[in-house]
């Protein structure tokens, strides 16, 4: 896919009307018995939640944590290229930030992806391989999901401003290309608000709606930057049923999230 990758998902967001981002995480204890004989049984069931979810996805979001094999990074760039066939962009979930070669290298993931999860741990020069894609979508872990997000990402700066509140002022003055976007989850609605009040133009994907339980309303509601942001549910739908019937479930779950989420939207 061609062009600025907040243009084409604000694009996608407005042609099937929703911002729900479905997680690809295809855990191989989980995937159902009448795939586990494929040949690449992540892909065949990717390859189906894909078939089920796409008029209701306005991105994918496949961790690369679950792909990191030999059979898993085939099947991955089958699911990429199965999702792009459908027209819905990829966000790759891999966390990645280094140093000099080693983030180049990292960076490189984008050749095969439309967006991509980074860790600003390192500083500026870490993810400056990632930013100057100027096509691609950055998103920068601000405030995570996971129930340990707070022991690092809350503690107080001599400033008097909270770790991830100065990730969010480090991150809009990398958006130099209009690239970059925030990870902030839903689990946390009080420092989602602070961190929309702090940079209001910057789009979020936020994470912990569905199986963690975040606040769809807050998503929703700080999530959106003049419309375009992403709200993902993994979990919930992908696993939403078993058996042969997973993939119907996982259809229903995500409209049911799209009908929810557009409660929300103005």
């Amino acid at each position: 896919m061609g062009g600025m990758f907040f243009d084409r998902l604000r694009e996608r967001i407005s042609t099937i009307d929703s911002v729900v981002c479905v997680g690809l995480d295809p855990d191989m204890r989980r995937i159902p018995d009448h795939l586990s004989e494929h040949d690449l049984p992540r892909w065949a069931f990717n390859r189906r939640i894909i078939d089920a979810t796409h008029e209701h996805a306005a991105a994918y979001k496949p961790n690369a944590a679950f792909y990191e094999d030999a059979d898993g990074w085939r099947a991955l760039r089958e699911t990429i290229a199965y999702a792009e066939g459908k027209g819905v962009p990829i966000l790759l979930d891999a966390k990645r930030a280094d140093i000099g070669n080693t983030a180049r290298r990292y960076a490189a993931l984008l050749d095969h992806a439309d967006a991509i999860t980074v860790n600003p741990y390192l500083g500026r020069d870490s993810v400056e391989p990632f930013l100057s894609r100027e096509e691609k979508g950055v998103f920068v872990l601000c405030r995570t999901s996971n129930p340990g997000g707070s022991d690092i990402q809350n503690l107080e700066l001599d400033s008097g401003e909270a770790v991830y509140e100065r990730v969010a002022d480090l991150a809009d003055g990398w958006n130099e290309h209009g690239n970059v976007g925030l990870v902030v989850g839903a689990t946390a609605p009080e420092e989602l608000q602070d961190v929309r009040e702090q940079v209001p133009d910057i789009p979020f994907l936020v994470p912990g709606v569905g199986a963690q339980g975040g606040d769809a309303e807050a998503a929703v509601e700080f999530g959106l930057a003049d419309g375009v942001g992403l709200i993902n549910s993994s979990r919930g739908i992908i696993f939403a049923g078993e058996g042969e019937q997973f993939a119907r479930a996982a259809g229903e779950a995500a409209k049911r999230l799209k009908r929810q989420l557009n409660r929300y939207r103005t």
